[in-house]
């Protein structure tokens, strides 16, 4: 049987149709799809670049060797099939033979050799490859990636353009990968679409690759990237049908709004691989939040309840431990700190915060992204209020942008910021970064809480390598348990991500890759007037 994430000793089968099933009316070819975004990408490389912005065009314009459907399954893409080695330090994958890159050019074992090769040497997320020490390509069609230890997020990191397929002849100049001029300009693809233009803060025009390998696909003849920064403008466009399609919405007020359209599908869907989980993280080391107790009084204290039922409007579902519900390795069988305000004020008695004659115990700063006021300035205000309850002054500080935030946290000057890492579909490429002992880096998005327990190292260690499913899943459920007990983060909730689509749409990118994967069976059903 095939494991969901396939590092089990398999042989994929060939006759395994490469992409997900289709509706039952027959797909149409032709046509546009105009999607709005408020992404404006760097460049179109996400072999050394990580990030929705890239990595969405990113997965239209190059392939990866497998793919993803909505239920977690593996299947092949540019790799007809693959074997793992009864030890499992090695899998071999078998390519298909009629592919091309736009140029006309075969696509071959040593352009694949040479994609991973550059992926783990420049990409941000280390753990993704992590384990592969070598690739070889005995033959043009074969590949071998050869692991230091079995290595069960390979797959999946693998199906989607984390792991793209560049060409060699391309990069292999010997210029820098991650300021290659072809990053953005005369982008020779190996998936369904080109680049055809790019004008920065206004759109992408992707157009249909004539020599894609998959034959008939795509459907559209081309994906209109529509560049609106303003989320009301987002809405005003999608109600007017001058966009098709708008993912990645996390605004409450315009989900809740383009919900009541009768032109509009508007989903949660498409999202589980990307696990986005909105939390209250602590400085451990340093100040009052170095003390357990005071972060589970915090914990006590803050509804999350309220969070995704009044302030969310209940378009978020609540999110209780380090891996989203939708994960097949996340468990609620943990500590959930319902709200308990007695509970709250006992154990700042007990670390030693009285209450003084003003009825404070303590002062405590909270930061936030300054992106997406619903799901960061908006729980950091309403924490502010609901810690006044048990005695903790708080004040809210406002970071005038990104990289001034990102600066504070990764220097760990904070006590306690709010912030939304992904998951990245498997615990391996987005959970383990932020708990492990090695990881405490001045870096953003590594562990800027400084936590660490060497229990929980060990265990991460054994489920980063362990290839049964249902053993994996027991280490990380109670992996997630430890977290729950010592809360280095409060979680709160999965961010209320969602993607409003045309109706008419057939095969809407509901996979749990979304829009960061292949669109190529994508088409209209009614085209558009």
């Amino acid at each position: 049987m095939l494991r969901k994430f396939g590092m089990a000793a398999l042989t994929a089968a060939a006759a395994l149709h490469a992409a997900p099933a289709i509706a039952a009316d027959m797909p149409k070819k032709g046509g546009t799809l105009v999607m709005i975004t408020s992404q404006d990408p760097r460049h179109f490389n996400p072999a050394v670049q990580s990030g929705i912005a890239t990595m969405g065009p990113g997965a239209h314009i190059f392939a990866s060797l497998v793919r993803a459907d909505a239920k977690w399954n593996i299947k092949p893409y540019l790799a007809t099939s693959w074997t793992t080695s009864a030890d499992g330090k090695s899998v071999t994958f078998k390519l298909r033979k009629n592919a091309k890159f736009s140029d006309g050019k075969p696509i071959t074992s040593a352009d694949v050799k040479f994609s991973i090769e550059i992926q783990k040497a420049n990409h941000p997320f280390k753990t993704s490859l992590g384990a592969v020490t070598g690739v070889e390509a005995p033959d043009a069609h074969t590949v071998v990636v050869r692991l230091k230890h079995p290595h069960p997020a390979l797959l999946l990191a693998m199906s989607t353009s984390i792991v793209p397929i560049i060409p060699k002849h391309v990069y292999g100049d010997g210029q820098n990968p991650k300021t290659h001029p072809r990053n953005s300009k005369n982008v020779v693809s190996s998936g369904a679409y080109i680049l055809k233009e790019y004008k920065r803060g206004r759109h992408i025009l992707l157009e249909r690759n004539p020599n894609y390998f998959l034959k008939g696909r795509p459907y559209m003849d081309r994906i209109v990237y529509r560049i609106i920064r303003d989320s009301s403008s987002q809405v005003i466009a999608m109600e007017r049908g001058e966009g098709n399609l708008a993912p990645y919405m996390a605004e409450v007020a315009s989900i809740v709004r383009l919900k009541k359209s009768d032109k509009l599908v508007v989903t949660d869907q498409g999202y589980a691989g990307i696990g986005p989980v909105t939390w209250l993280a602590f400085n451990t080391k340093e100040g009052p939040t170095a003390d357990v107790r005071v972060r589970r009084a915090i914990a006590y204290a803050i509804d999350r309840k309220f969070i995704t039922e009044q302030l969310h409007r209940g378009v978020s579902t609540a999110a209780t431990g380090p891996i989203v519900p939708g994960s097949p390795f996340y468990t609620k069988e943990v500590e959930t700190y319902e709200l308990d305000l007695k509970k709250a004020e006992a154990l700042l008695d007990e670390a030693g915060h009285k209450k003084k004659a003003d009825g404070t115990r303590l002062e405590l700063t909270i930061d936030y992204i300054p992106f997406g006021p619903d799901v960061q300035q908006r729980i950091a205000e309403y924490a502010r209020s609901a810690l006044k309850k048990i005695g903790i002054k708080i004040t809210v500080r406002n970071s005038p942008d990104f990289p001034t935030w990102a600066r504070r946290i990764s220097t760990w000057q904070f006590q306690m910021t709010m912030d939304l890492p992904f998951n990245w579909g498997d615990p391996v490429i987005g959970v383990h970064r932020s708990y492990l002992c090695n990881n405490v880096k001045k870096v953003i998005w590594s562990n800027t809480q400084q936590y660490c327990n060497r229990e929980v190292d060990k265990i991460l260690e054994a489920a980063g390598k362990e290839t049964d499913q249902a053993k994996r899943r027991a280490l990380y459920v109670k992996f997630q348990q430890i977290l729950a007990r010592d809360l280095p983060v409060y979680w709160i909730a999965v961010l209320p991500f969602h993607t409003a689509y045309d109706k008419n749409l057939g095969n809407p990118p509901l996979t749990i890759w979304g829009v960061i994967s292949s669109m190529d069976d994508i088409y209209w059903k009614k085209q558009p007037k």
